[in-house]
């Protein structure tokens, strides 16, 4: 059971590096079927860092600057605060609030105009903000795609720029992750060793992200992309509440 979990778990990490994001949400999850949230958390990290070399070469001239230059700055901020109150906040509350928010978004993206029109500046104010929320979350369980999407999805980015940018913006955030989550404890050599085997199948799945999204259409994709916000966020508010948490 353990290693179907974790290869299963892998392999969504490798999809969303491919350009197929949230879905990589749907890791810290499956694998919390065989064991802790938060040492299914530091497990996949080392995953995520190796899958996101894959999807950096993949990507490397598709993304949006000030996107990048907007949201990097501040999901450094949210990574910080995320290390400074991991010990404060209770998981299952941020669970619920970011399920929600999630929900919400993608629910309204279905009552409006389709995703994936004409690309349009980003907002420094909400761009700090919700890149502000992306780093806090992702910290706590690697849980950062619904605040990101909230952020990104309403600017009409093409689909290659908007997984290129996803791609670049979360393996920075992972790669800062690494010191605070060796200095809690969540990584460990016995981790990393699993890790490294979890890697084969997690970078075969970015190749596979990747082909799926140059041949998906645009406005196929992005549908996809809000179904799947929509259904991994009402499946983090049903953990969230009291009877299933623990």
């Amino acid at each position: 059971m353990f290693w179907l979990a974790a290869c299963a778990a892998s392999m969504a990490v490798g999809l969303s590096k491919g350009g197929l994001p949230v879905i990589g949400m749907l890791a810290v999850p499956v694998m919390a079927l065989v064991m802790p949230p938060l040492t299914a958390a530091g497990l996949l990290l080392p995953v995520y860092v190796v899958s996101d070399l894959i999807g950096l070469i993949a990507y490397r001239r598709s993304f949006d600057r000030r996107v990048l230059a907007i949201l990097i700055p501040a999901t450094t901020i949210g990574v910080g605060l995320g290390w400074g109150l991991a010990a404060q906040v209770p998981e299952w509350l941020i669970t619920g609030v970011i399920g929600v928010i999630g929900a919400v978004f993608a629910l309204t993206l279905m009552t409006r105009r389709p995703s994936g029109g004409d690309p349009r500046p980003a907002g420094w104010g909400k761009g700090a903000f919700w890149g502000a929320i992306t780093g806090f979350t992702s910290f706590v369980s690697h849980a950062g795609g619904p605040p990101y999407q909230v952020y990104v999805l309403p600017l009409g980015l093409a689909k290659v720029v908007f997984a290129g940018t996803t791609t670049i913006l979360f393996a920075y955030v992972n790669a800062i992750k690494l010191v605070p989550y060796w200095a809690l404890g969540r990584l460990s050599v016995g981790n990393l060793q699993i890790a490294a085997a979890l890697a084969v199948p997690a970078c075969l799945a970015v190749v596979a992200g990747v082909w799926l999204v140059r041949v998906l259409p645009e406005r196929l994709y992005f549908r996809l992309v809000t179904w799947a916000l929509l259904l991994i966020s009402l499946r983090l508010v049903w953990t969230a509440l009291p009877p299933f948490r623990g």
